[in-house]
């Protein structure tokens, strides 16, 4: 089952991955010489850890990219809590799964709240889904990114998508015209959009009836199904397709920093979510592993990704662009260029992000999925 903002991911470990970590379950004659990071792509780059390395040149410090949250959450429950230190998911599972299981702690909040108030607005506050329901802080932000379709503006022009939302997708005039980015966890949770569901609340019989309408309708209109954002954009730029169905600034920034800024992610005026709002947005939060034998090293590399120079690195790494939540701080701004800003989108980012409800888990994801991959095959 694959629940996460980049269920697409084939999880390619680093060549600091779990391959070459050998065996961490033994006992270490010193942690705190130790870290070990379970988390998204970027964070496992040689950008990110280069520097921290040479700053903990006694320290063994080693990252693994993973496959889905629930994948790297099962790691935890599996009782590799002994083997973690630190884990970077996104934004609903720390507060309803991880922290209740107990396979996360909390944060020292004398050291970590005040770069709270260095983020952007939408983070400031601070953001609630950073705490457990008793107050404790339990994991801080960072890359984040508003997440619906992307289109060609040359052949789609972003009043008409953001307008028609997800509608364009059932438009008689888009059939043949799209591709789907099979993304599957995303692509249930947009289908339910299409249909004028809400994903995160409970179906009944009927509701799946209408699922299995808008998925079908869906598949069955498009030319292009691929797990490949490169091929995609490609197709996308070569005017093969004017949309595709599911991405957003993360998938369509690569194509826009190589120029082509026709290639746009679109979060929908309106639609069936709470308040109206029909887009959608992820946010990773790294959270500390409720490690038995703890390594100090854990709060100094989250301490230290809030800073300008690697909170850019995270947000710029593995060939796909993010804003992240330090661009409050004018000292992470100011490291961004023109054309930078421009491949993530800013220009339009308050906007989107203000009718972009939170990502969330999917109700009734096992039957939806079964649903899901029937119309998916045919």
């Amino acid at each position: 089952m694959k629940l996460s903002r980049r269920s697409f991911t084939k999880g390619m470990a680093s060549a600091a991955g779990l391959a070459a970590l050998g065996p961490m379950g033994a006992a270490h004659a010193s942690r705190d010489n130790e870290l070990n990071i379970l988390c998204w792509e970027g964070y496992n780059s040689d950008d990110v850890l280069g520097p921290f390395r040479d700053a903990h040149p006694d320290a063994t410090v080693r990252a693994e990219s993973g496959t889905s949250d629930p994948d790297m959450i099962n790691k935890l429950r599996a009782g590799e809590v002994n083997v973690w230190d630190l884990i970077n998911v996104n934004q609903p599972w720390a507060r309803y799964q991880l922290y209740p299981e107990n396979l996360i702690k909390p944060l020292d909040k004398d050291r970590f709240m005040p770069y709270f108030d260095n983020m952007l607005e939408e983070f400031q506050g601070p953001y609630p889904l950073s705490f457990a329901d008793n107050g404790d802080l339990i994991g801080m932000v960072q890359r984040f990114g508003p997440f619906s379709f992307v289109v060609n503006t040359d052949k789609v022009s972003v009043d008409m998508a953001e307008d028609q939302g997800w509608k364009l997708f059932l438009d008689s005039a888009m059939q043949n015209r799209y591709g789907i980015l099979t993304y599957d966890n995303w692509n249930i949770m947009h289908m339910c959009l299409t249909g004028d569901q809400d994903p995160f609340k409970e179906m009944d019989e009927a509701g799946f009836d209408k699922f299995t309408e808008t998925a079908n309708t869906i598949f069955d209109g498009a030319k292009l199904l691929t797990d490949d954002l490169v091929a995609m954009n490609t197709a996308l730029i070569n005017e093969e397709i004017d949309a595709y169905f599911t991405g957003g600034t993360y998938t369509a920034s690569p194509a826009r920093l190589d120029g082509a800024t026709n290639i746009r992610g679109i979060t929908p005026n309106s639609g069936p979510l709470e308040g109206g709002k029909g887009g959608l947005v992820w946010v990773e939060l790294t959270s500390a592993v409720n490690n038995p034998d703890p390594s100090k090293l854990a709060e100094d590399f989250l301490e230290y990704v809030q800073g300008p120079e690697i909170s850019k690195a995270v947000s710029f790494s593995e060939g796909t662009y993010n804003p992240v939540a330090q661009m409050g701080n004018p000292d992470v701004f100011n490291t961004y260029d023109s054309d930078e800003l421009d491949a993530i989108q800013w220009d339009s980012l308050p906007e989107e992000m203000a009718r972009s409800a939170e990502y969330s888990i999917v109700a009734s994801y096992d039957k939806l999925n079964e649903l899901y991959n029937a119309a998916k095959r045919g």
